[in-house]
C-alpha cells in the first residue's frame, strides 16, 4: 500500500511553484520521490526554494526551475523543451499558478469589464493553454496526469459577511474562473481519458495567510473541524493521492479540502 503513494522517478510540472501552496506542493513531491519542474515567473523566488529543497532533501531527486508565463505559448513551449529533454518524459501537471492584473481583487461594483475579461484570460485562460501544450505531449505518451487548482468558491456562494470591517473581499472573476476551472477539469477528463489522462481538481478552502484577525475569526467560526483555517499542510495528502497510482482509477473529480466550510 505504501508504494502506491510513491512518486519515485515521476516528472512533474508545477506551476505557481515558488508560491504559497506551490511551496509546499513542490518540497511534498520531491519528499515522496518525484523530480520536479519548478514554474514562476518569480525567478529569485524559484531558484531559492530549489536550493532550499536541494539542501534540506535526503533523496537524489532531481529539480529544476523554469520562467514561465502561462499565458505566453513561447514561454510554454520552451518550459516542455527543457523538461523532455531533462526527463525525456512529463508524467504529471499541477495547475496551482494565480496569475492577475494589479486591479484584480476590486470590488464588483468597482470591476470593470475590461479588467474582468484579462482576470480570466490570464489565469483560467492560462489553465486552458498550458494544460493544452502538455497534453499533447501526454497524448504521444498515452499516459498523463494533470491536477487543477480549483476553490470552494467555483461551487459555492460567496459569505460576504465574514469579510465585514476588512479591506477584503471575494472578487467575482474569482468565482467565475475557479467555477470554470472545475467544469474544464471535467471537459478535459471526459476527452483526454481515452488516451489514459486523468484529469482531477482540488478546491481548498481558505488556507491562513495573514489574514486579518476578524476575517479569520469569522471564517474559522463557520469551519466544522477544528474551528481553523486551513495551513498549506492540509493540502499536501490530497496532492499525493492525485499524483499516485492510489487515484488511478479516478478521474473528472473534484475534491474539497475545505474542514467542511462548504456544508
Amino acid at each position: 500500500m505504501i508504494k502506491m503513494f510513491n512518486l519515485k522517478n515521476k516528472t512533474v510540472i508545477i506551476t505557481g511553484g515558488a508560491g504559497l501552496l506551490g511551496n509546499a506542493f513542490s518540497k511534498a513531491c520531491v519528499e515522496y520521490g518525484a523530480n520536479i519542474v519548478i514554474v514562476d515567473i518569480d525567478e529569485k523566488k524559484g531558484n531559492e526554494l530549489r536550493e532550499q529543497i536541494k539542501k534540506e532533501t535526503k533523496n537524489n531527486n532531481i529539480i529544476i526551475f523554469q520562467k514561465c508565463d502561462i499565458t505566453n505559448i513561447g514561454d510554454i513551449q520552451k518550459l516542455i523543451e527543457i523538461t523532455l529533454t531533462k526527463f525525456k518524459r512529463i508524467d504529471a501537471l499541477v495547475n496551482n499558478v494565480y496569475p492577475r492584473n494589479k486591479n484584480y481583487g476590486r470590488r464588483f461594483e468597482d470591476v470593470t469589464y475590461e479588467d474582468f475579461c484579462e482576470n480570466v484570460n490570464m489565469h483560467l485562460g492560462g489553465y486552458f493553454l498550458i494544460t493544452k501544450e502538455v497534453s499533447k505531449i501526454m497524448i504521444k505518451q498515452k499516459s498523463g496526469n494533470i491536477i487543477n487548482v480549483a476553490s470552494i468558491y467555483g461551487f459555492s456562494a460567496p459569505r460576504f459577511e465574514i469579510y465585514k470591517g476588512t479591506d477584503m473581499t471575494m472578487p467575482v472573476e474569482y468565482a467565475a474562473i475557479k467555477g470554470g476551472i472545475i467544469n474544464l477539469t471535467r471537459y478535459l477528463a471526459s476527452y483526454l481519458g481515452k488516451y489514459n489522462i486523468r484529469v482531477n481538481a482540488i478546491s481548498p478552502g481558505g488556507v491562513f495567510n495573514d489574514q486579518p484577525e476578524s476575517f479569520v475569526k469569522k471564517y474559522s467560526e463557520k469551519v466544522i473541524l477544528e474551528k481553523r483555517m486551513a495551513n498549506t499542510e492540509d493540502l499536501i495528502g490530497t496532492l499525493l493521492f492525485l499524483l499516485s497510482d492510489a487515484s488511478k482509477y479516478i478521474t473528472g473529480q473534484n475534491i474539497a479540502v475545505d474542514g467542511g466550510w462548504s456544508l
